[in-house]
């Protein structure tokens, strides 16, 4: 890859120093090789004046095709809103990854966790496995697929029977047809990751176990994969407490914790990432700490899906790793990353004038510790020679258009207003992947409007469940709301 460089009016360099101002840094290699005074401004180019930060990482996305409001879930409690997942008609895999990559990187992401928990199905698995791995590497992000693994429990937490009786016999045949499946067995699924890993790994691409979370995998599932990952050395990454009902789930069902659960079969590590934690207990939190393992925190996701508000401050103060997570369900449905920090800073940052969230502990959130989650790797989040060239280029004259006083700190004016539309570039190894705001490696506005029509012909392939979403809604919501589930 030819050198790169970027005039900065104003660097950011890592979490814990100072913003810099006129720097050239310099790339090659996919590294930054060298960061030199200078002018600092390419006026005189025509061109607005450059913020350089990390790039932006998300943690915990599931690449999918389809927002809320497009498919009638905006507004329904989790529990409810994952069966509306089936009204989104399969699509081709390479599509529907690029349009949502591509996305991700508009949006400021340089890192992304793809839990693939939507498999289009059109193909065999490793077939559409290639497909999505084409999709990041034509756009230009760093991509850890984390193959969907579940054996258990598809309707809801318990066995389904009861909830079912309570649906109408078309409505149930339906329901039955589209999501009562037999399984694959656990070890073909577990098979399936490294048979994956074999054909699609390296250039940006990672693979890591998926397990869809402790209510949906069997005792058998998740024992082999924590002896599988502790084999191999592959990451994890998996659903724990995201909502009320699975916090009292996990307790009837693992009485002496699910966390120490997890722990006893090699789940809980520094190979791990656990996305959303949000009914943690502090004991919980010290053992996830210890233990070196990674939180995604999902601050849009859980605010849309009602799930609740992530206790992050005592996650930081017991030493926890936390990261920051878009989940598919950012507010305004644009994933727009520099967004969903500042809301995330917003959310959690103090009570009054107990600081609870840092803003070092803020950026190291929003960059360097999601980059570790997807890629394993610990180097990133920082702007310094030697540092992998994952760069956010922001218009700086834009920012501080508005500025009386000129003094104010360019991290001040990030988290007043920054968002993708401020962004001039983003560089992930060095490469330019976003360059004034769009995508350089695909033709986003194009897929997107062939995957509007894509979705928009099939609509018609998802009527029977769309006509038998209202009662399942309902008999989810009685169900969650009986004697088990209560409180």
């Amino acid at each position: 890859m030819s050198d790169r460089h970027i005039d900065a009016a104003w660097v950011l360099p890592n979490p814990n120093d100072p913003a810099v101002s006129n720097r050239v840094i310099r790339m090659a290699g996919g590294v930054i090789t060298s960061i030199d005074a200078g002018e600092g401004s390419n006026r005189s180019e025509g061109r607005s004046r450059s913020l350089v930060m990390p790039a932006l990482s998300n943690a915990h996305d599931h690449a999918r095709v389809a927002r809320l409001s497009q498919v009638g879930s905006f507004d329904v409690p989790l529990e409810a809103w994952l069966p509306y997942l089936a009204l989104i008609p399969a699509v081709d895999p390479y599509l529907s990854s690029a349009v949502s990559f591509g996305r991700t990187a508009r949006g400021g992401v340089g890192s992304v966790m793809a839990h693939y928990t939507r498999v289009q199905g059109l193909t065999d698995f490793p077939t559409e496995a290639r497909a999505v791995a084409k999709a990041a590497r034509d756009v230009g992000v760093n991509m850890a697929l984390a193959v969907h693994c579940r054996d258990k429990n598809p309707l809801v937490y318990d066995p389904h029977e009861e909830m079912l009786a309570r649906l109408s016999p078309s409505a149930c045949e339906c329901i039955s047809r589209r999501f009562l499946r037999p399984p694959v067995p656990a070890a073909e699924q577990v098979a399936m990751v490294e048979a994956v890993a074999a054909d699609i790994e390296g250039h940006g691409v990672t693979v890591q176990y998926g397990p869809a979370g402790v209510q949906w995998c069997t005792d058998e599932m998740l024992r082999l994969i924590g002896k599988a990952s502790a084999e191999s050395s592959r990451r994890v990454h998996m659903h724990l407490l995201e909502t009320r009902y699975q916090r009292n789930w996990a307790d009837r069902h693992f009485p002496g914790g699910i966390v120490n659960y997890l722990d006893e079969i090699g789940l809980v590590n520094e190979r791990v990432s656990f996305a959303h934690c949000i009914y943690l207990r502090p004991d919980e939190m010290d053992l996830i700490a210890r233990r070196g393992a990674t939180i995604a925190i999902n601050t849009s996701s859980n605010f849309i899906v009602s799930s609740g508000v992530a206790s992050v401050g005592e996650m930081l103060q017991r030493g926890c790793r936390i990261a920051m997570g878009l989940d598919g369900l950012s507010f305004d449905e644009d994933e727009d990353a520099l967004r969903e920090m500042r809301l995330a800073y917003a959310v959690h940052k103090a009570h009054g004038f107990d600081i609870r969230l840092p803003r070092p502990d803020l950026l190291r959130f929003a960059t360097g510790n999601g980059r570790f989650a997807v890629t394993g790797d610990g180097a990133g989040g920082e702007v310094k020679p030697g540092a992998p060239a994952d760069l956010l280029v922001l218009d700086w004259d834009r920012l501080s258009a508005e500025l009386v006083e000129p003094d104010v700190p360019p991290l001040d004016l990030v988290l007043a207003k920054a968002r993708q539309d401020y962004i001039q570039g983003l560089y992930v190894g060095g490469r330019e992947v976003v360059r004034e705001g769009k995508v350089t490696g695909v033709d986003l506005p194009a897929l997107e409007l062939e995957l509007l029509k894509t979705l928009r012909d099939a609509a018609g392939t998802t009527s029977d469940i769309r006509a038998a979403m209202p009662e399942l809604r309902d008999a989810l919501a009685s169900h969650y709301q009986g004697q088990f589930y209560c409180g």
